[in-house]
């Protein structure tokens, strides 16, 4: 049995509770032992290993709710002539950057198959453990559908064997396509409620699906053991049908009114914010890689988002961090928390956000998200105080020590030296 001390850190452990300083984090195999002031801690006889964490931080691995791993920026002229095979080998250097940035879970909204979910489970590739929704559900002209009016069409998510066409209309067509997504080994189904910021012929204030239509979604994957609904949802109307129709959570969120974070809390209905993702593509409208209509409608959504994040939060909805990373490069995912902190949140708040309340929306509060005996391995230590400069943790040189389920992914100590 392989049992290792992480000493001389600073205990951040999720819940909310105050750092403790001198802690120490006991590991048996893949899950934590005990945890508490290093010496406090009941330690079994040697051989143990001791991980020095260097006077840094002790943290849970974080969890970004809303990514996609298999794309990064949206560049329709290149991504058109791109081989449909690269983006899985592309995929690869993404998510190693992901797990080195401090993301150890994340939940995929869009683009990774079953086969990308094997291939990290199984060691194959480095990559978060992932709950994956195959692929998001539209309406035809939705913000999910890239038809063009020259007749052509993009796929932002080239549907293949194991990923499923998602457009959908009528009560009926939405039941097969959540049949056809949960056959594909959909653990949660993701939606497109409202239109977007990336889509060619809609605007996020537009409302997609019906409320028969939202209710047949939520029913049948329900029916199936109890599966979640992910809904993108904009716009303010979108946003309550979503709502009143069960969906688990709403991501971006960007014109809420009072009644809609009243439903919100009245359903218990996470918000995944997402505000880096407008200002990722503005930044890539500067450099000339994002199409004119997405860094249109993102300029004007910037600071209603933010707004609507700070009524939300200050009003008790359940927020989990979210990045729609893929839109922005991955790695850079805890830029968010720069932003959420911006919007209002302390910098406790936001690391709970990040580990606590995202491991609650997955549904995998009772193996992660806290640094707790009895709960998965998954451990950030970090070079700086994040709770004094929470956009420190922006730079991934500060990320010294990734632990997954046990395992070191990551030690940069020697370079902190």
């Amino acid at each position: 049995m392989t049992i290792s001390l992480i000493r001389n850190g600073t205990l951040i452990d999720g819940t909310g509770s105050l750092p403790v300083p001198d802690a120490g984090v006991l590991i048996s195999e893949n899950h934590i032992q005990a945890v508490g002031r290093a010496d406090g801690l009941s330690l079994p006889d040697p051989p143990i290993t001791e991980i020095d964490a260097c006077g840094g931080h002790i943290l849970p691995g974080f969890i970004d709710t809303h990514v996609h791993v298999t794309i990064e920026g949206i560049n329709i002229a290149r991504d058109m002539a791109t081989p449909f095979s690269l983006r899985f080998y592309k995929s690869v250097e993404y998510m190693r950057r992901t797990v080195e940035a401090g993301i150890t879970s994340v939940r995929d909204a869009g683009g990774a198959d079953a086969g990308t979910k094997q291939a990290v489970d199984g060691g194959v590739v480095l990559g978060p453990r992932m709950q994956i929704s195959i692929t998001p559900l539209t309406i035809t002209g939705g913000h999910g559908d890239f038809w063009m009016r020259s007749g052509d069409e993009f796929h932002v998510f080239p549907s293949h064997p194991g990923l499923p066409d998602g457009r959908c209309d009528g009560t009926d067509g939405v039941l097969v396509k959540v049949r056809e997504v949960l056959r594909a080994g959909a653990e949660v189904i993701k939606i497109c409620a409202t239109g977007g910021v990336m889509s060619p012929t809609d605007h996020p204030d537009f409302t997609q699906f019906s409320p028969e239509e939202l209710a047949v979604i939520v029913r049948e994957a329900a029916y199936r053991g109890g599966i979640k609904v992910m809904a993108h949802a904009q716009g303010t109307e979108g946003i309550k049908n979503a709502v009143r129709a069960g969906i688990h959570s709403i991501e971006h969120g960007i014109y809420l009114d009072d009644e809609a974070i009243e439903l919100m809390l009245e359903h218990g209905t996470f918000l995944v914010p997402t505000m880096i993702a407008p200002i990722a593509v503005l930044e890539a409208g500067e450099e000339g890689g994002m199409a004119e209509h997405a860094v249109t409608k993102a300029r004007q959504v910037v600071e209603a988002q933010a707004e609507s994040f700070r009524r939300a939060h200050s009003a008790g909805v359940k927020i989990a961090m979210g990045t729609d990373a893929g839109v922005l490069p991955h790695g850079t995912n805890l830029r968010e928390l720069g932003l959420m902190v911006d919007a209002g949140m302390t910098p406790m708040e936001a690391i709970a956000a990040t580990t606590r309340t995202a491991a609650e929306c997955l549904g995998w509060q009772d193996r992660l998200g806290t640094l707790e005996a009895g709960k998965l391995a998954d451990i950030v230590i970090t070079r700086t105080d994040p709770l004094g400069d929470i956009r420190s943790l922006d730079d991934t040189d500060n990320i010294l020590v990734v632990i997954k389920d046990g395992e070191t992914v990551k030690d940069r100590r020697k370079q902190a030296r």
